[in-house]
């Protein structure tokens, strides 16, 4: 392989794999730390990529904005809708059976696409990104690479030292850690967990709102976007351990090299790779290759 297309390949891999890690990372915190098993998570990444189409011309006219700014609404609009939907749906949850949640969470994914479908259309959209990210960066005499690409993976490796900040160094992220670790304690010590727990799923749920915003000028914006990049989140969850960031990431970038490379070497196979990599993990780490924390 020519060292200039390993090059990019590697890029477009590292770029893949911090989006996922950025969608699963919210996904492995509600299903960790909160018990629930919620399917609906690939809709909070289906919103935020409408939400950027959306909310663009209305940022622009109504604040002045531009993506930037578009990207911060986003955040702070799913983090509300997670913190709702928490209070009126999700509390409810913690004590009933896996069934129940996937059931209703389910019900939650036909709410989602249905609304989308009133309020917006059934169409495919694109999302255009910014003049200053438009442009790419020569590689060599003939080949070039995308500007706005470097900076999704720039917005995740920023969020993630975020995350890590949040959870390892904070009160809050002590509060949420202990809470993963023993309930029972954290409510003895007077802390409000059900308040704890909808600060959490609004996390979670800004944080894949966010990986759909910043996704959504390289994938366009459509019906039912959520439901593929789900079932892969699954498998970063599963691998990288439940509730375990830390695993979440290497198991996003995991998957993220050899889905690109997969496609690249072996493209008859790529659709079956991440799976019996999966297969082979859990083989010999059943519970992933990192406890959670």
């Amino acid at each position: 392989m020519d060292p200039v297309i390993f090059l990019i390949q590697c890029l477009n891999a590292i770029q893949y794999g911090l989006l996922l890690f950025l969608v699963a990372s919210g996904l492995t915190l509600i299903f960790g730390i909160m018990g629930i098993i919620n399917l609906a998570h690939g809709s909070f990444y289906m919103i935020g990529a409408y939400m950027a189409f959306a909310l663009e011309p209305l940022v622009a006219q109504y604040l002045g904005g531009g993506f930037v700014t578009t990207l911060v609404a986003c955040i702070v609009l799913a983090a509300i809708l997670g913190y709702f939907l928490e209070w009126a749906f999700y509390s409810y949850l913690y004590t009933r059976e896996h069934l129940q949640q996937l059931l209703m969470t389910h019900g939650l994914i036909l709410v989602f696409e249905e609304l989308r479908s009133i309020i917006i259309d059934n169409d495919v959209h694109g999302v255009s990104p910014p003049d200053w990210l438009s442009g790419t960066i020569a590689l060599s005499d003939v080949m070039t690479y995308p500007t706005y690409r470097l900076f999704i993976s720039a917005v995740c490796i920023v969020v993630a030292l975020l995350m890590y900040w949040l959870l390892a160094r904070t009160r809050l992220g002590m509060m949420i850690r202990a809470g993963a670790s023993n309930r029972e304690m954290i409510n003895s010590l007077g802390i409000d967990i059900n308040r704890l727990f909808r600060i959490v799923f609004a996390l979670g749920v800004a944080l894949a709102a966010l990986a759909g915003a910043i996704a959504a000028p390289v994938s366009s914006v459509y019906p039912g976007m959520g439901n593929a990049i789900l079932i892969i989140c699954f498998v970063v969850v599963v691998i990288g351990g439940i509730g375990s960031i830390k695993g979440a990431f290497v198991a996003a970038m995991l998957i993220g090299f050899v889905d690109t490379f997969g496609q690249v070497l072996f493209p008859q196979a790529a659709g079956v790779l991440v799976y019996l990599m999966m297969a082979a993990i859990l083989l010999f780490k059943p519970e992933g290759l990192f406890k959670q924390g």
